[in-house]
């Protein structure tokens, strides 16, 4: 029975201390959560933590007794049994994890959302109010955060943006069939079904940017854009399905984000005219001033 009673009380001392934890203990524990992150006993009872920079362990902070001591009685960080050099190793817990995704849930996102989802705010809505985006539900957005053997990522800024475009249009559009019953449709005809009086001028332009998209990429490729961008597959999951071998999604992937850059105007270096050049400085109110035969002219 007394175990029963200590352990409510044990549960609610720790939600205290993680409400009241330091800006020291905070930031010593957003570090611990990072990929591969750990820390080791230092110097005069300090912590130092080590995390993965390009896939080479450095040392990325510190964490001091005060903050150590607040983070393990709130039962945010554990020690781990020493390994074969002698040296334990302190992680964030899984309590740790879901805290600091919750304190580190960026503007517009509800924390509590943010502690299970990656969300961040988009652009804003027709109402004016900032879009969540879930950065893990498109597999474009996985792999542009993900960098090759040269350190580029393996999905450009460019093709990112030109395969979200075609995601909204086939979103907006409704071009994608439906997993679910309809309820948002009026049900005065006894039908829940779209019809004329349903496609906006929106849906309709949506449509018609899509089509043309994909017209432009091609038979070959559009198919392959709809999987990505339209039902949210991953590439191994393309691969298995059509019998292509281990890799080479990617390949088949650039290209058509590339033919689809190209129709969209995107490019991911900036470039001007051949031959432009600056011609003349002016300011804001500036106006040039015509030649006088142009003006005796007119």
């Amino acid at each position: 029975m007394a175990d029963t009673v200590s352990r409510p009380r044990r549960s609610v001392a720790r939600n205290e201390l993680r409400s009241t934890l330091s800006k020291d203990a905070e930031r010593a524990l957003a570090l611990l959560c990072g990929d591969g992150a750990y820390g080791v006993e230092g110097e005069g009872g300090e912590i130092a933590i080590v995390g993965s920079r390009n896939g080479v362990s450095v040392r990325v902070g510190s964490c001091r007794c005060s903050a150590l001591t607040l983070l393990l009685r709130a039962g945010l960080v554990a020690w781990e049994a020493a390994g074969p050099s002698g040296r334990r190793r302190l992680r964030a817990s899984q309590e740790g994890l879901a805290h600091a995704a919750r304190h580190g849930a960026k503007a517009g996102a509800d924390p509590w959302l943010a502690q299970h989802k990656p969300l961040r705010a988009g652009e804003a809505g027709p109402c004016g109010t900032p879009v969540l985006v879930d950065d893990a539900e498109s597999p474009l957005a996985w792999l542009a955060r993900r960098k090759g053997r040269d350190g580029l990522p393996l999905v450009d800024a460019a093709c990112l943006e030109a395969g979200e475009r075609l995601r909204r249009d086939l979103t907006i559009g409704a071009m994608l069939p439906r997993t679910t019953a309809n309820w948002s449709a009026a049900v005065a005809s006894g039908s829940r079904a779209q019809g004329p009086a349903d496609f906006t001028d929106a849906l309709i332009a949506a449509r018609q940017r899509a089509r043309a998209a994909l017209a432009a990429v091609g038979a070959d490729l559009s198919g392959l854009l709809i999987d990505i961008c339209g039902f949210l597959k991953g590439l191994e999951t393309i691969e298995r399905e059509r019998g292509w071998p281990a890799r080479s999604g990617k390949l088949v992937l650039e290209l058509a984000l590339r033919q689809l850059c190209r129709h969209y105007g995107l490019d991911p270096v900036a470039r001007g005219r051949a031959g432009s050049s600056l011609r003349h400085w002016g300011a804001g109110d500036f106006r040039p001033v015509l030649h006088a035969a142009l003006q005796m002219g007119a």
